[in-house]
């Protein structure tokens, strides 16, 4: 891929992504994933996976590997168990940040949280999550985990830093990833309250629910997301609310 000179918007609608549907799991990928391959579709800056998935109750990710990469699950609706082969566990709801580094290899499993609950028909439900891959700076770290409640900050209806390395948000981001060049930033856009976009060489706007309408580009629909390039600044606004996940990003995969 080529440096970035000029700026650029492409905007990749929600119809177009790729999908993977099974028994207990709607999966629909903004970039290659799996055996679903596209080679003009790998990544944008330095995220690498951008899957909005929807699992239904009873069901989940067994046990599977990971090595090297920084996973940050994004909870939408339901809630959605995690446990791993180093003794973390964790139950992940809407407004909580949570982060798993595989490092240098790691085991762990994903499962509606349901499962573990008969006696509660409110939450035995599909879990509808977005989980987000970027590059570490380095390979071969200690893998960890991170989690922590973000539900208040969310209220000002602004960019909330989530999951950042970045030095600028070292005070401000709820969890930290191993990678110095890119964050992660969640709004719950309020009704016609305007939010603006950071400036970066690279910015991925996902529409996680509702609809938005951003500057320059017009309307957006719930699961739409625009790849920027050297840009940022434009405002975007939503009539009846929406959920933003924004990655900042200050360098590429490679680059």
């Amino acid at each position: 891929m080529p440096a970035v000179t000029t700026p650029h918007v492409y905007v990749h609608r929600a119809g177009d992504r790729l999908k993977t549907r099974v028994s207990w799991l709607d999966s629909k990928h903004s970039f290659s994933f799996g055996h679903h391959y596209d080679p003009d579709n790998t990544h944008h800056g330095l995220l690498l996976v951008n899957n909005d998935d929807t699992v239904l109750p009873d069901a989940g990710f067994e046990t599977h590997p990971h090595k090297d990469m920084e996973i940050v699950t994004w909870v939408l609706r339901g809630s959605l168990v995690h446990q791993d082969s180093i003794g973390h566990s964790g139950i992940i709801y809407p407004g909580l940040a949570q982060r798993m580094s595989a490092g240098k290899g790691i085991m762990h499993s994903e499962k509606n949280d349901s499962w573990r609950i008969r006696d509660d028909d409110q939450k035995h439900e599909p879990v509808h999550f977005v989980q987000m891959w970027v590059v570490p700076d380095e390979g071969g770290l200690t893998p960890g985990y991170e989690q922590l409640e973000v539900d208040n900050e969310l209220l000002t209806g602004g960019l909330v830093p989530i999951a950042s390395g970045m030095s600028a948000y070292k005070d401000h981001a709820a969890i930290r990833i191993n990678n110095k060049n890119a964050a992660m930033h969640v709004a719950r856009v309020v009704p016609n309250q305007p939010i603006s976009l950071p400036e970066a060489p690279y910015l991925h706007v996902f529409v996680a629910q509702g609809t938005a309408e951003m500057e320059g580009v017009g309307e957006l629909y719930e699961g739409d997301a625009v790849r920027l390039t050297s840009s940022g600044g434009q405002e975007i606004t939503s009539r009846e609310g929406a959920e933003l996940i924004v990655w900042e990003m200050h360098s590429r995969i490679g680059g």
